[in-house]
């Protein structure tokens, strides 16, 4: 079984742009809207990936992530997933002993910039960035599985 340990952060500068090491463009999308896992399709860069991941606001869940072809991903994005799409930027940005992950978010969640940092355990002492503010990880508001619902655009007091 696979598992992801992560946490998310608001962002209180754009410092962290100075240190991206590289963007890719993500559209995604969400096949299953139950309430203990969530199927995702992702298409990253040039490449597609199937998703599963339990729902839980704990940082560490089971997820498994499987790669499939590009005209797949595409197909089930516009045929069988929820709307809006995710959309959004990832930057790469080496930090810290960790490799950050910074989220810009397009169309229905332009605004919203949410930053990541992958653990190897859930009580993994980390360094967080200048750049790091507001810890989010415990707020479903952020994770993309709600932004599908509940577009940052509709929020009605933005952080």
């Amino acid at each position: 079984m696979g598992t992801e340990i992560e946490r998310k952060f608001l962002l209180c500068s754009d410092a962290w742009r100075e240190l991206a090491s590289r963007a890719t463009r993500y559209r995604q999308g969400y096949l299953s809207d139950a309430k203990s896992v969530s199927v995702r399709v992702r298409i990253a860069g040039d490449q597609g990936f199937l998703n599963i991941k339990s729902v839980t606001l704990e940082v560490s869940r089971a997820e498994y992530d499987y790669p499939i072809p590009l005209e797949d991903a595409a197909e089930l994005l516009e045929r069988f997933c929820a709307r809006p799409l995710i959309e959004k930027k990832r930057y790469l940005v080496p930090c810290c002993g960790h490799v950050w992950e910074v989220d810009v978010f397009e169309g229905e969640n332009a605004g919203l910039v949410v930053a990541e940092v992958e653990l190897s355990r859930a009580d993994e002492p980390f360094q967080k960035p200048h750049w790091i503010g507001e810890e989010v990880s415990a707020d479903p508001r952020y994770y993309n599985v709600s932004l599908v619902t509940h577009p940052y655009k509709d929020w009605k007091s933005p952080p």
